[in-house]
């Protein structure tokens, strides 16, 4: 009787890639700005209902519902936009981008209507109580990354109507996109703290 072993067979080596760059340092750039919203909310967080002057939070905010959405559905046009361009259907691809780009400027012009009534017509600045203060920083500081994201995504535009874009870049646009999804993810959270928690 004779005892065989079973040798191990190796199976096949699969070469190790480097991961994508732009894709790296986009989570790179998410975790960092991630971070500052986290230290925006806990903040607001901390000073809620601790103004000692009016107006408070439940008397002047009215949750934007609409623009909620807005935003939100910009996240499907961006997909579908870099969907599109993968499959090299570039008109399309123009399409919801552009789309995207007017989802995302009717969210950013909404919420200027929105301080123009807090500070015009009720009189909420950011220096008029911790409310003022709090509220102005974490919103103000979230729509500066949709302006800046609205600002890269009409280059975008730009380069496309020009016929510059092509379906090689759909690996790059999908990592820019990476950054719009953060923007709407992040608008989640603050809408949460600012117009459900703390009011």
């Amino acid at each position: 009787m004779t005892n065989a072993v079973a040798v191990p067979v190796p199976e096949a080596e699969v070469a190790w890639a480097l991961p994508d760059r732009g894709r790296v340092g986009m989570y790179g750039l998410i975790a960092a700005e991630a971070a500052i919203f986290t230290i925006f909310v806990v903040a607001y967080l901390f000073y809620v209902g601790k103004s000692l002057s009016g107006p408070l939070p439940n008397q002047v905010l009215h949750a934007p519902i609409v623009l909620t959405i807005c935003l939100l559905s910009s996240s499907l046009t961006i997909h579908l936009a870099v969907a599109a361009l993968r499959d090299a259907r570039t008109r399309a691809f123009l399409l919801w981008w552009a789309f995207t780009i007017a989802l995302g400027a009717v969210f950013l012009g909404g919420t200027a209507r929105e301080w123009h009534h807090l500070i015009y017509d009720v009189g909420l600045t950011i220096r008029t109580n911790l409310f003022g203060t709090s509220y102005y920083s974490l919103v103000g500081l979230h729509a500066f990354h949709v302006t800046v994201g609205l600002l890269g995504l009409s280059l975008v535009l730009v380069l496309g109507l020009g016929e510059h874009v092509r379906r090689e870049h759909a690996g790059r646009l999908d990592v820019l996109s990476l950054y719009w999804h953060f923007v709407d993810a992040v608008w989640v959270v603050v809408f949460t703290v600012v117009y459900v928690i703390g009011r």
